[in-house]
């Protein structure tokens, strides 16, 4: 998969860029977990939601945030990191203009920047939230949250208790007009260890939603 290296605000981001042969294949984009906790779009999460999207027919990239690996500046408390991943899609966006369908997904701090995103990007079809940390950033910016979505945790996540992502899940279905969609993997922590225990089924229950979502027109 290229090594992809592209403009950001603080200067080069290093990302991975996974392209279909179809120019009108779907696009999106994967976020990280924290920087500053050894995050980066290497991490187990974030590497198979990539190839989940890229086994479902998206062209796919997913980056490393300002000052993680090749990319240039340093951490911005969650600010410049929007930013960064605006940047991302754009870039993104440019390299498909066929593309009708863009969906953002988000592993714990990049489910955070990834639902910001949502928000200033009308473009964007569809949601993953992986493991939203619901209990230490303030997610109530989603008002109203302008596109269906999937949010799925772990039942014995210790960093996002379950507890805050309920109570985050039951806020954004009270909305009208989009379909909030919650799964938790029963025994799974924040970081999904066991790979066939909790990674593979929560994989499995992504793909599942996308590839749903994806033969419906609504959103």
């Amino acid at each position: 998969m290229p090594e992809l290296i592209f403009p950001g605000p603080e200067g080069r981001l290093e990302g991975r860029y996974h392209a279909q042969p179809n120019p009108d294949a779907p696009i999106a984009i994967v976020l990280h977990p924290h920087p500053q906790y050894g995050g980066t779009m290497n991490n187990r999460v974030v590497y198979n939601l990539h190839y989940a999207f890229h086994r479902m027919g998206f062209t796919v990239m997913r980056f490393n945030f300002r000052g993680v690996g090749r990319s240039q500046g340093e951490f911005d408390q969650g600010i410049g990191e929007l930013s960064d991943a605006a940047s991302a899609l754009d870039y993104l966006q440019a390299m498909n203009p066929n593309s009708k369908h863009c969906w953002v997904a988000g592993f714990s701090f990049g489910a955070w920047i990834g639902m910001q995103l949502l928000m200033r990007r009308p473009e964007i079809t569809g949601f993953i939230s992986v493991a939203p940390p619901a209990n230490m950033y303030d997610f109530s910016f989603l008002a109203p949250c302008p596109s269906s979505g999937l949010i799925i945790n772990g039942s014995a996540d210790r960093v996002a208790p379950p507890k805050d992502t309920n109570t985050l899940v039951g806020k954004l279905r009270e909305q009208k007009g989009i379909t909030i969609t919650h799964e938790e993997i029963e025994g799974a922590d924040h970081f999904f260890r066991d790979d066939e225990v909790h990674m593979k089924p929560m994989i499995d229950k992504v793909q599942t939603y996308v590839r749903r979502r994806l033969t419906e027109s609504t959103r």
